[in-house]
This record gives C-alpha cells, sequence and structure tokens, in this order.
C-alpha cells in the first residue's frame, strides 16, 4: 500500500530571521546540490523534545557560527508557517518520511561583527556563502516552492521591519 503525501506528516522546523545593525536580513547560499545556488534564512529540524526557540538559536549557531549571546530574540511569529515539498521532491528528501515542513520562526538582531560568523563552524557546512540584504529581497532569492512562506514571514515580522 502506498502513502499519499497528503497523509504525510510536516517534518518540525525552526528558522530564524536575523538582522543586522542597517536592518538587512541574513542569508546563505546553500551548498547541497538539489539547492544549489539558492539563498535562504537559517533553518532546520526540531530534535525530538526540544524547544522550538532554542532549536533556532541551535540552527543559527550550526549554520552560521553565530552564538546565542551574540543574539537579542525580538519576537517569535505568531504561528507556524508551512510549506508542502513539489512533486518532483516527494519521497526523496527527509528519507520520505515528510510532505513538507511546519516551521516556527523568530526575529532576532545581530550584536556581534563579521567576524563572529563562521558559515564552518558545522561540519559538513550548509552555506559556502552569505550576505545581508533588504528583507523584501527575501521571496525572490529563496527556492520557489518556499516563497510563500517567506512572503507570509515578511508579513508576521512586518511591524518590526524597516518600512
Amino acid at each position: 500500500m502506498t502513502t499519499s503525501p497528503g497523509d504525510l506528516p510536516y517534518r518540525p522546523c525552526a528558522g530564524f530571521m536575523l538582522l543586522n545593525e542597517e536592518n538587512r536580513v541574513f542569508v546563505g547560499q546553500r551548498i547541497e546540490k538539489r539547492a544549489h545556488g539558492t539563498w535562504q534564512m537559517p533553518q532546520g529540524g526540531i530534535d525530538p523534545g526540544e524547544d522550538k526557540q532554542t532549536a533556532a538559536l541551535r540552527e543559527l549557531g550550526e549554520e552560521t557560527g553565530i552564538t546565542p549571546d551574540l543574539v537579542e530574540i525580538i519576537t517569535p511569529a505568531s504561528k507556524p508557517l508551512r510549506y508542502d515539498l513539489p512533486p518532483e521532491l516527494l519521497g526523496k528528501v527527509w528519507k520520505g518520511k515528510y510532505r513538507g515542513q511546519e516551521q516556527h520562526w523568530f526575529l532576532g538582531r545581530f550584536l556581534g561583527s563579521e567576524g563572529d560568523i563562521d558559515l564552518e563552524a558545522h561540519d559538513p557546512p550548509e552555506f559556502n556563502a552569505y550576505r545581508w540584504i533588504e528583507p523584501e529581497q527575501l521571496p525572490e532569492l529563496i527556492i520557489p516552492f518556499k516563497r510563500q512562506v517567506y512572503r507570509e514571514i515578511l508579513e508576521e515580522f512586518r511591524d518590526h521591519l524597516p518600512r
């Protein structure tokens, strides 16, 4: 018997929108082959029993080398945001166990300096480059199937972002 994609659960995930002192957003360029060349904010799976904020800070640290003491949390998103994988990735990503992700996002301010960023802090690294962008650029840089979630993140954090 085959499982239909609609019967699969969403993978629990936490993400971090990190602002620098100029209110620009951190994005990293993915190394992974199927997403190579695309940009995204730090995010990843929530471990069993792990608190969402702890997971978001852990993922931020693993992907950027930025430690929690260099981050001021501004606010969590008011609700989780979901996306579904496109059909060509179903069954291939996350060992085929999930239909997409349910993401819990946090907005924070980076209190450190560029020297505190280390894309090789985790083995293997997930990003090969990073940059700081204007928030409204996020949807155009993200892989297409995540664009709607990035639009929703911008809406969630709108009151805390520059106009």
